[in-house]
């Protein structure tokens, strides 16, 4: 047998390194790709969001429990709430409701209906961002989770009739079978619990007996709101960014194509009443600033739908708003 040169060993050892260090990295690849295209059990290989920013909160789906056949209770036995307390409030055919924030923290969805209309009301404690949704899509009603997933620190949904995600914020599914479409906002107020039980007397409201064992009196995002810091990442591009607070509480708009921001801060500033034009549309937007509080209608008082929550968040999701200063 010819001995093989000392030179020619080396190129074969040179060689076999070179074919593992391929196949590592085509293992690291597959894996990679396995785990982006599928996380927390879902499929997000058709996202339409930046799939590398499509991050786990730390539970899985979930773990944060939505509630399904909520129970609700008569406002004079809401001795849980204090006049302070803040919630999201709905009315519509008459018959008022309020969630409060408390129970919202442990729980982020609540799927409802009066009068069999359904509707999911949703609460992200990381955006501040209180929003209710028609559960109505084109051939289906849906039913919403909590996928254990955030984008720009937002939670991402998830329907159980298809298992597609949608992003709270930007209203619509993100990935899966349902991807691009759209959910409809409907209009709510997020308030003190004062001001919607002085306006709603009749008002139900969410009760603590959800079939889950939460100390509700507790609030697991305590000192987070008045905090400079993020949970999670979220980009801040917008030229006023150092203008405000990244928890300053806005009211945002986004009507036609066009955003537009409204900081309590300057809405302090502005007094009770705003006449503006957003897309093209002329809207009042009405501040109480005892309940530190927003609602907008159009010119003939029909209700506009916004979105409360946190300055950072809305500028991430939306970095060409525009911001009202007074």
């Amino acid at each position: 047998m010819t001995p093989i040169k000392n030179k020619n060993l080396k190129k074969l050892n040179g060689g076999f390194r070179n074919l593992l260090k391929l196949a590592a990295a085509t293992l690291i690849f597959s894996v990679t790709a396995l785990v982006q295209a599928d996380i927390n059990g879902f499929t997000i290989e058709n996202a339409i969001i930046p799939q590398d920013e499509i991050l786990s909160g730390g539970p899985s789906k979930d773990g944060i429990p939505a509630l399904f056949d909520p129970k609700f209770i008569s406002a004079k036995d809401a001795h849980y709430l204090d006049s302070s307390d803040r919630v999201i409030g709905i009315k519509f055919d008459g018959i008022a409701k309020a969630y409060p924030i408390n129970i919202l923290n442990w729980h982020e969805v609540v799927n409802d209906e009066i009068n069999n209309t359904f509707f999911a009301v949703t609460f992200c404690p990381l955006c501040g961002t209180g929003m209710v949704f028609s559960s109505e899509v084109p051939g289906h009603q849906l039913t919403f989770g909590v996928s254990g997933l955030l984008y720009n620190s937002d939670v991402l949904l998830y329907d159980k009739n298809t298992n597609s995600l949608w992003s709270q914020i930007l209203s619509k599914s993100v990935a899966g079978l349902m991807v691009n479409t759209n959910l409809e906002l409907l209009p709510s107020v997020h308030t003190s619990w004062n001001d919607w039980l002085t306006n709603n007397p009749e008002t139900l409201v969410l009760s603590r007996d959800t079939g889950y064992s939460r100390n509700y009196g507790r609030d697991p995002y305590s000192g987070y709101s008045t905090s400079k810091r993020l949970y999670f990442p979220a980009p801040s591009d917008s030229k006023e960014a150092k203008s405000f607070h990244p928890k300053e509480t806005v009211f945002g708009l986004n009507i036609n194509n066009t955003q537009r921001a409204y900081p309590f801060s300057e809405l302090d500033k502005a007094g009770a009443k705003i006449h503006d034009n957003v897309g093209g549309v002329n809207v009042i937007i009405n501040w109480n600033n005892a309940s530190r509080s927003v609602t907008v209608t159009d010119e003939l008082g029909n209700n506009i739908p916004g979105i409360q929550g946190f300055y950072f968040a809305w500028v991430a999701f939306y970095p060409n708003t525009s911001i009202f200063y007074f």
